[in-house]
């Protein structure tokens, strides 16, 4: 029964960070077509915080991982 909730708690930090990244690039794009000529800026701010989105999501996995 243990594992069955700690696969369902991984499966949803890795579903979280999909969209969670899905809608950094969303709304870069967005921003980007606003205003091409910050494309430097925005890009750089869009990978730095998908880094941070995705490492916050490994950690949940590795935590729910070593909990069980």
């Amino acid at each position: 029964m243990t594992g069955s909730i700690v696969a369902i708690g991984m499966g949803l930090a890795a579903i979280g960070a999909g969209i969670g990244v899905g809608t950094i690039g969303g709304k870069a794009l967005e921003a980007i077509a606003r205003q091409p000529e910050a494309i430097g800026d925005i890009r750089c701010n869009m990978i730095l915080t998908a880094a941070l989105v995705e490492g916050a999501a490994l950690i949940a996995i590795l935590l729910a991982y070593l909990v069980a």
